[in-house]
């Protein structure tokens, strides 16, 4: 039997072609203007901070921003144990989805499995890839308990789901243009619902992989997250593209070229004002920066700022930093090692910790104070 395919239904509107031009426009912008390295990773841990405080209140999570950026940095807040976990999870999860996108991995169901458990299991998941639902689920206004939405159901799912990913890498081989194929994605995986629970934001975090994966990460300095929890009526309506509520009954076969509209105007818009962020930032920090920096790929960038607070590091500080395991944060080092960046201060197994090389240290100040180690 042959296997069902996805054949989404949209054409390219001049609106869709004039965001994809301006899309394309602020990522050459920001690709060719070169930022301070402290800059860099604040506006990085900024954007990453607004995308996990925005995508987690869109499901209801209570957590204020700056609640939000304390739970992340391990605080606790009391009470509210659940909505720190779900941050805190999106956050963990953010960073693999960069780690993964550098990497090159191919979009699949089992990187689509991974996340998912990621962000509603957290780092404990990593190994145990979520299944798909066995049964329906029925989203209802949580006001009146009528029917939303009756997603596919579950028997369809594995299905649906292979023929999504099969369109995606094609797509990509035909060269469809990259934030089509994070909308189209994200879409149809919100369509599909193949879980009872976290649809959503591993759908915009989907998003956001392929935008990586593809060349326009931005560096990281955009949050679409953000827009869409700040017009959320707009948001749900681009996704509802058919007025029955039933996925056999007009979802299956919708025209989605308003929802690529809605897509692809978010994403110029947010990219436009990245650009203009990433162009303040350059007006307002040092000098280019030197060729040594330059070089550093974002994992390492990363690392090198958390010298910005302490003189010397250890592999947890590495791992918390990249949301990885130690085991791989220790591969990580020791190819920093081999580069010469990072040396071995401490080589006592309990007490192993790392320091920059002289090369690396002399550029610490751009980062912010610090004391320079002349040992």
């Amino acid at each position: 039997m042959t296997a069902p395919r996805w054949h989404p239904h949209y054409v390219i509107t001049p609106a869709i072609a004039r965001g994809l031009m301006e899309i394309e426009a602020a990522r050459a912008v920001v690709a060719e203007t070169p930022l301070p390295l402290a800059a860099e990773a604040e506006l990085r841990r900024r954007a990453r901070l607004r995308s996990t405080h925005h995508s987690t209140r869109i499901e209801g999570n209570r957590l204020t921003l700056a609640e939000a950026e304390e739970a992340i940095s391990g605080q606790e807040i009391e009470g509210r144990e659940r909505d720190v976990a779900e941050v805190r999870n999106y956050w963990a999860a953010l960073l693999r989805v960069e780690e993964w996108a550098a990497e090159k991995k191919p979009l699949s169901e089992e990187l689509i499995r991974r996340l998912h458990a990621l962000v509603t299991k957290g780092s404990v998941a990593r190994q145990k890839p979520t299944p798909y639902r066995d049964g329906q689920n029925v989203i209802r206004d949580s006001a009146t308990g009528a029917i939303v939405y009756l997603p596919p159901e579950a028997k369809d799912v594995p299905a649906l789901m292979a023929a999504m990913v099969r369109w995606a890498q094609e797509a990509e081989k035909e060269g469809v243009p990259v934030p089509l194929i994070a909308a189209l994605v994200h879409y149809q995986f919100v369509t599909i619902h193949p879980y009872y629970d976290g649809n959503g934001r591993t759908a915009r975090l989907l998003a956001t992989f392929i935008l990586h994966r593809g060349g326009y990460g931005l560096n990281g300095f955009f949050s679409l997250e953000e827009y869409h929890s700040q017009d959320l009526e707009g948001y749900y309506r681009a996704l509802a593209t058919h007025p029955h509520h039933n996925y056999y009954e007009g979802r299956e076969e919708a025209d989605l070229t308003p929802w690529l509209e809605y897509f692809i105007e978010t994403t110029a818009g947010v990219f436009r004002m990245a650009k203009d962020e990433a162009l303040r930032s350059a007006r307002e920090g040092v000098p280019t920066e030197p060729e040594e920096l330059r070089r550093l790929d974002p994992r390492a960038r990363a690392v090198l700022a958390l010298f910005s607070k302490m003189e010397r590091i250890k592999t947890s500080d590495v791992a918390e930093a990249l949301g990885l395991s130690r085991r791989m944060a220790r591969v990580l080092i020791n190819g920093w090692i081999e580069d010469g960046w990072l040396l071995v201060a401490d080589p006592s197994k309990r007490g192993r910790s790392y320091k920059l090389s002289a090369i690396y240290r002399q550029y610490i100040g751009s980062l912010s104070a610090m004391r320079g180690d002349s040992k």
